[in-house]
């Protein structure tokens, strides 16, 4: 009784409660996505880990999920940790950003400060720019060690 409770309000947090009763081949990728979530915060975690969280979803899917997990930063006071490469994301759900090239942190601190630094990669990255061939060099490349 007290589990199935607990399942029915974290499935209900979100939006999966009408989905109760269905078997995970039953489920959309973005359903998917959302029962891991509820599973995930079954707890009442203080710390949320997530990696590439919309990964596979369509942009509709994807900006759901990004509103469910700023819902549960916000409301629940959770701390995430999310790994994603998606800019919308990032935009939507850090306050600060930690950036990473070939495993060596390149930039660290609050988004807006790091959106605006002038490190080549970093420009590049949120700017989508490649060059003419789709090419992007590594932040190591300017350091010339990549």
């Amino acid at each position: 009784p007290v589990i199935d409770a607990l399942v029915r309000m974290k499935l209900d947090l979100v939006g999966l409660g009408h989905a109760l009763d269905l078997l995970p081949s039953e489920l959309s990728g973005g359903m998917r996505k959302r029962a891991a979530l509820a599973r995930a915060i079954a707890l009442d975690p203080e710390l949320l880990c997530c990696d590439e969280p919309s990964a596979g979803l369509d942009p509709l899917s994807a900006a759901a999920l990004d509103h469910l997990l700023l819902k549960l930063k916000n409301n629940f006071e959770m701390t995430l940790i999310v790994v994603t490469h998606e800019l919308e994301s990032i935009r939507m759900i850090a306050d600060n950003v930690v950036m990473l090239d070939k495993g060596r942190v390149i930039a660290f601190g609050p988004l807006a400060e790091v959106e605006r630094s002038e490190h080549p990669f970093i420009r590049n990255f949120f700017e989508r720019r490649v060059d003419e061939e789709g090419r992007y060099p590594t932040a190591l490349s300017y350091l010339g060690e990549g």
